[in-house]
């Protein structure tokens, strides 16, 4: 597999690290990779390359997409904070060309939707809050994988989201969902959903340790998506049963 990491940040740095025969080339406006051709722009890489990780930021998305469209390369989205516009750019982007998008590509996230889709059913009577925390380095909040895991909530109750109660003032109503961002040091990212009921409290919680496990996650998800056809996939429909390997 021959690898571009679009973005050279800490995260795409790791996918360099893990896949050192694999990745062929870097794309960023520093060009600090070392032992790989780097360039400042897509456009510029003259390498052929079996799939994009791109770990870069929003406003680079149209010449991500410009570029997987022309050269029928599958893209690993993993950049975060895209408007909804975008996001359909990205949607129709993947009626030509496979593309994986997500804001988290941790499988115990992963994990954790399938929890949630188990357990938020059998839980009308709990009330239930979404707290995410983050480094002081991370601009958008709430996190994407935030996002994520209220649409998981939503699809299985009719919930609304609440980002901030200070101005209302009022009680807390069964069809909110509390939204809660913290921000601090070096925190590579922490989700928990809270359930509370009546004397008693059901916690879900991830944590990620490292950026190497969003690193991983990419790599990996690059190596099943480069089997597919053209589409939008997530870490719920990447992965069918003969691709179940790569995940263990």
């Amino acid at each position: 597999m021959r690898l571009a990491i679009h973005g050279y940040g800490a995260t795409g740095h790791y996918v360099h690290e893990l896949a050192p025969d694999a990745v062929v080339a870097v794309i960023d406006k520093t060009k600090t990779a070392e032992r790989v051709p780097s360039y400042g722009t897509l456009a510029e890489m003259t390498e052929s390359v079996d799939a994009i990780i791109d770990f870069s930021h929003p406003s680079l998305l149209p010449d991500l997409l410009a570029y997987g469209i022309k050269t029928k390369t599958p893209l690993v989205i993993a950049t975060t904070g895209f408007s909804e516009a975008e996001l359909q750019t990205i949607r129709d982007a993947s009626t030509q060309i496979p593309i994986f998008q997500s804001y988290n590509m941790s499988f115990g996230i992963a994990m954790m939707q399938q929890l949630l889709k188990t357990l938020v059913p059998l839980a009308g009577a709990f009330d239930i809050e979404l707290l995410e925390k983050h480094h002081n380095q991370k601009v958008d909040a709430p996190s994407g994988t935030a996002e994520l895991l209220l649409r998981t909530i939503q699809d299985l109750r009719n919930v609304q989201p609440v980002y901030e109660r200070e101005s209302t003032r009022e009680k807390r109503e069964p069809n909110e969902i509390g939204m809660h961002s913290m921000r601090g040091g070096t925190i590579f990212g922490e989700h928990e959903v809270l359930f509370a009921g009546v004397d008693e409290l059901i916690e879900i919680k991830h944590t990620a340790l490292s950026k190497k496990v969003f690193a991983s996650g990419a790599i990996k998800a690059a190596e099943a998506l480069i089997q597919k056809s053209a589409g939008l996939y997530t870490l719920e429909t990447l992965y069918t049963q003969e691709d179940s390997h790569v995940i263990n």
